[in-house]
Protein backbone atom coordinates (compact mmCIF):
# COMPACT_ATOMS: atom_id res chain seq x y z
CA UNK A 1 0.00 0.00 0.00
CA UNK A 2 1.19 3.79 -1.01
CA UNK A 3 2.45 5.24 2.27
CA UNK A 4 0.33 8.51 1.60
CA UNK A 5 -2.89 6.35 1.45
CA UNK A 6 -2.48 5.09 4.71
CA UNK A 7 -1.18 8.80 5.97
CA UNK A 8 -5.15 10.19 4.26
CA UNK A 9 -6.69 6.99 5.95
CA UNK A 10 -5.11 7.29 9.42
CA UNK A 11 -6.37 11.56 8.97
CA UNK A 12 -9.66 10.32 7.79
CA UNK A 13 -10.19 8.32 10.75
CA UNK A 14 -8.55 10.79 13.57
CA UNK A 15 -10.66 13.28 12.48
CA UNK A 16 -13.89 11.30 12.47
CA UNK A 17 -12.66 10.20 15.57
CA UNK A 18 -12.58 13.48 16.59
CA UNK A 19 -16.09 14.84 15.70
CA UNK A 20 -17.23 11.35 17.74
CA UNK A 21 -18.69 9.93 14.68
CA UNK A 22 -19.51 6.15 13.31
CA UNK A 23 -18.06 4.80 10.10
CA UNK A 24 -21.97 4.66 9.13
CA UNK A 25 -22.33 8.07 10.17
CA UNK A 26 -19.33 9.72 7.99
CA UNK A 27 -20.74 7.21 5.17
CA UNK A 28 -24.71 8.94 5.17
CA UNK A 29 -22.83 12.58 5.18
CA UNK A 30 -20.91 11.45 2.44
CA UNK A 31 -23.03 9.48 0.60
CA UNK A 32 -20.50 6.55 0.70
CA UNK A 33 -20.64 3.19 1.73
CA UNK A 34 -19.50 2.02 5.02
CA UNK A 35 -16.89 -0.70 3.76
CA UNK A 36 -15.73 2.18 1.63
CA UNK A 37 -15.04 4.01 4.16
CA UNK A 38 -13.32 1.28 6.17
CA UNK A 39 -11.21 0.33 2.83
CA UNK A 40 -10.10 4.09 2.98
CA UNK A 41 -9.31 4.76 7.02
CA UNK A 42 -7.09 1.22 6.16
CA UNK A 43 -5.17 3.38 3.29
CA UNK A 44 -6.61 -0.10 1.18
CA UNK A 45 -8.72 2.54 -1.79
CA UNK A 46 -7.33 5.40 -3.33
CA UNK A 47 -10.04 8.18 -3.30
CA UNK A 48 -10.52 10.06 -6.08
CA UNK A 49 -10.77 14.07 -5.74
CA UNK A 50 -14.50 14.11 -5.97
CA UNK A 51 -14.28 11.47 -3.35
CA UNK A 52 -12.16 13.50 -0.64
CA UNK A 53 -13.98 16.52 -1.07
CA UNK A 54 -17.32 14.57 -0.09
CA UNK A 55 -14.77 13.16 2.65
CA UNK A 56 -13.91 16.45 3.55
CA UNK A 57 -17.17 17.49 3.59
CA UNK A 58 -18.50 14.97 5.82
CA UNK A 59 -15.54 15.59 8.49
CA UNK A 60 -16.45 19.65 8.71
CA UNK A 61 -12.93 19.89 7.57
CA UNK A 62 -10.93 20.60 4.03
CA UNK A 63 -9.03 18.62 1.54
CA UNK A 64 -5.98 20.10 2.31
CA UNK A 65 -6.43 20.06 6.28
CA UNK A 66 -6.84 15.71 5.40
CA UNK A 67 -3.47 15.83 3.17
CA UNK A 68 -1.26 18.74 5.33
CA UNK A 69 2.28 17.14 5.07
CA UNK A 70 1.89 14.30 3.07
CA UNK A 71 4.43 15.57 0.92
CA UNK A 72 7.02 14.63 3.66
CA UNK A 73 6.11 10.86 3.38
CA UNK A 74 6.53 10.52 -0.10
CA UNK A 75 4.49 9.41 -2.52
CA UNK A 76 6.26 6.32 -3.71
CA UNK A 77 3.62 3.02 -4.84
CA UNK A 78 5.10 0.98 -1.85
Amino acid sequence: MPKSLIFIGLRVKSQRNFLGISQEELAERTSLDRTYISLLERGKRNPSLLTLIKVAQGLETSVSTLTKDIEEIGFTSE
